[in-house]
């Protein structure tokens, strides 16, 4: 009937039961013999040996280098990972990136074309690597099945290759003041550090060790240099990247506010916040004292944060009004807030601050150790688009922080859509590229005829991590501003747009969802909720995402006419495989099925390794027909693609096309009814050989989220509801949100 709430089928992984799978294909014919690959990489191991013996030797912490193996193209599966033959010759894997490469010889068709491999940083004794080629000068060293054969080549890194940037002036945000990323791993850390102290000051060259920030496998650290001394700096064999300190963004433009003297002033509720138990925690430039949110948000300043400024203190409580009410609407009370929020001042003093980028984040991550919050905003960070070959310390740092799946974490994506694609500058801005968090770009209007704002940063991300941003919200546009709550009590309230808004306005829907339904629901959950009920759009999945987010919490806790959403949450362990039955009742034969599904995952990341940065992933295969096997003899029905181009396809077609490793998997497909018997997404646990050197795989958290739509069913709901009541439970309202309800 009218007003009829069919809410959201929670606890779906109680349908899920172990199963076995196993793979099939066969390996590749390796594209070199022995002797072949003995003959190619001599010299390159020989011209590497004379690089690295050329270096100061304070240069080479122990006498040690850092060379760069490359992968044949063909052979970059984790299956094929060097680690047998890097031990048996003293080396030792320190990172890898992602590049392209037209190999020399490939086993398929055709001449070789140019494609995506890995290059690994591999570490030695300077000595290592003089043995390694004399070893290769020797014939018959090396077995038949020497893992050479599958190597393209070998290198010492270049100079230029470590510097990025530094030829434009406009790329410093202080002159002369420049960010040096320096391997680091277990073995010979101290010395390492020591070395390249020692080294710098013996050319000059003034570090910031104190300020330095480290993540897994890496150093990073501010670094005063002159231009001439830039290339003697990146001389040092465990330095990966030096590029200019950019600029921490906060204020772009599009984001400055205007007030609104000619609209009445929305008012403000009354109420104390819906739920008080749930934690959110904004991080900015502060709140006005005796603001008009002192009801519901606390002020907070961080250690060492310095004065106030000003336009940082509109920043903040512009960004704070989104996350409690969203955008206002003139003449209409302000909704009451679903929850307090916790402000953090994590800016101050002078915007000419040079370590501003490296005080502020380790604020925040001083905060996000002590604190557990549920929620999390971020609407700052460096002013620098998100490379493919890097992964910037903000970045690492917050994925770390998020890996363990407690916190959601939205993350504005920036405003520098307009500006030049073709060189990347339009691209969504660190530390948008998180995995583990919810890159949020803006959508131009809250009205159906929406559009990607033009201000809002695009993609692609980096793979993994390939759609970004995540959603678009409403963030304002010049026809149709965001509006927010005055600044003091007697003001007239503010209007602005930017993503700075529309990053914390979609935190506060998830922050409903979650006192909509209580503690059940947890972040990596509605991740998925949102990601799932996002508006698709005709527009490139680089500027849209996965669509934009509902406006009204009824979109997400509501099912549709003719459809059901059922969420499931769960664990796998490592190597595990499972069978998760998607809910359609057998009696559903005739017509259309259409199935739309979302699974999110948290990693573990590597910032050593960018190509290769998630930990760990989930496989799913989608097996539609219960009685229509695989083969003769198969227990299991035949699979068909859904979230990939295809079962056991090449690894760099599956980084392209299916990113198997990516933390979201979002699709929706149409099905005659009549070709589903009792459908099943198998799932399978993935984990990298580069991340579990010396280190044990970890069991991942998933959330699916799962909508069946009908076209001849009209109560679906009602029969997923008898089939799987055993099972399956309606999600109960723990707190009354206000929820629309459409007739």
């Amino acid at each position: 009937m009218a007003g009829e709430r069919n809410f959201l089928l929670g606890h779906g992984e109680r349908l899920v039961t172990p199963v076995s799978l196993t793979r099939t294909g066969r390996a590749p014919v390796a594209p070199y013999t022995t002797e072949e690959a003995r003959q190619r990489l001599l010299p390159q191991v020989e011209a590497a040996v004379r690089t690295f013996d050329d270096l100061p030797a304070g240069a080479c912490p122990e006498g040690r280098a850092v060379g760069v193996l490359t992968l044949h193209p063909q052979f970059i599966a984790k299956t094929y990972h060097p680690g047998d033959f890097l031990r048996e010759h003293n080396l030792s894997y320190v990172g890898s990136r992602g590049t392209e490469v037209v190999p020399e010889k490939w086993t398929r068709k055709g001449r070789p074309e140019q494609m995506e491999t890995t290059e690994l940083f591999v570490a030695g004794r300077k000595e290592t690597f003089a043995a390694l080629a004399q070893k290769l000068a020797t014939p018959d060293a090396f077995s038949d099945r020497s893992p050479i054969r599958l190597l393209e080549g070998f290198r010492a890194p270049s100079v230029d290759e470590k510097k990025r940037g530094t030829r434009n002036p406009e790329n410093y945000a202080t002159p002369g003041l420049v960010e040096v990323g320096i391997h680091l791993p277990n073995q010979g850390r101290d010395a390492i550090m020591a070395a390249f102290s020692r080294y710098a000051e013996s050319c000059g060259i003034d570090t910031e060790f104190e300020r330095g920030i480290r993540v897994r496998g890496l150093f990073f650290l501010p670094v005063h240099v002159n231009e001439e001394e830039l290339d003697e700096l990146a001389l040092f064999s465990f330095l990966r990247v030096l590029r200019p300190m950019p600029q921490l963004r906060v204020f772009h433009p599009i984001e400055r506010s205007a007030v609104a003297t000619d609209v009445s002033l929305p008012p403000l509720p009354e109420e104390e916040p819906l739920d008080d138990g749930i934690r959110m925690a904004i991080f900015d430039g502060g709140l006005p004292p005796s603001g008009s949110l002192e009801n519901w948000a606390d002020a907070y300043d961080a250690p060492g944060v310095g004065m106030t400024v000003d336009r940082y203190l509109q920043h903040g409580h512009m960004v704070t009004s989104a996350a409690l009410f969203g955008p206002l609407t003139a003449g209409q009370s302000a909704p009451p807030p679903f929850c307090s929020v916790d402000h953090y001042r994590v800016m101050g003093g002078t915007q000419d601050d040079p370590y501003v980028l490296y005080n502020t984040l380790k604020r925040i991550r001083d905060v996000l150790e002590e604190t557990p919050y549920d929620f999390v905003n971020l609407s700052l960070g460096p002013a620098l688009p998100i490379e493919d070959d890097e992964v910037h310390p903000w970045t690492s740092v917050l994925d770390e922080q998020l890996a363990k799946g407690k916190t959601l974490l939205t993350v504005a994506a920036g405003n520098n859509g307009e500006y030049d694609r073709e060189s990347g500058n339009a691209r969504v801005q660190v530390p948008s590229d998180c995995v583990n968090a919810l890159a949020v770009g803006s959508a131009d209007s809250s009205r159906s005829d929406w559009r990607r704002a033009p201000y809002s940063a695009v993609g692609p991300g980096r793979s993994p991590g390939m759609v970004k941003p995540d959603i678009l919200s409403f963030g304002g546009s010049l026809y149709e501003p965001f509006m927010f709550a005055p600044m003091s009590h007697n003001a007239s309230p503010l209007t602005a747009a930017g993503t700075s808004f529309a990053a914390p306005s979609a935190l506060r829907i998830a922050a409903g969802i979650r006192a909509h339904f209580g503690e059940l629901l947890t972040p990596l959950a509605l991740k998925a909720l949102l990601v799932h009920c996002a508006e698709p759009s005709d527009a490139p999945r680089d500027e849209v995402g996965w669509g934009r987010i509902p406006g009204e919490i009824e979109d997400f806790v509501v099912c549709e006419p003719n459809a059901v959403r059922i969420l499931y949450q769960g664990k796998i362990d490592p190597g595990q495989s499972v069978r998760m039955p998607i809910p359609l009742p057998e009696e559903i034969s005739n017509g259309k099925v259409t199935i739309s599904a979302t699974y999110c995952i948290n990693s573990p990341v590597d910032a050593r390794t960018p190509s290769t940065y998630t930990g760990t992933a989930i496989e799913p295969f989608f097996r539609p027909h219960a009685e229509k096997l695989a083969s003769d003899g198969s227990t299991h029905a035949a699979p068909k693609p859904f979230f990939q181009v295809g079962d056991y396809v090449p690894e760099s077609d599956l980084r392209r096309g299916a990113h198997k490793w990516e933390t979201v998997k979002h699709k929706t497909k149409s099905f005659l009814a009549s070709s589903l018997f009792r459908p099943v997404f198998d799932v399978r646990h993935l984990s990298r050989i580069e991340q579990l050197a010396g280190s044990e795989a970890e069991t991942v958290e998933y959330a699916l989220v799962i909508s069946l739509r009908t076209s001849q069913v009209s109560d679906i709901y009602n029969q997923v509801v008898r089939t799987y009541a055993d099972r399956l439970e309606i999600l109960q309202p723990q707190v009354e949100v206000p929820i629309v309800i459409r007739p």
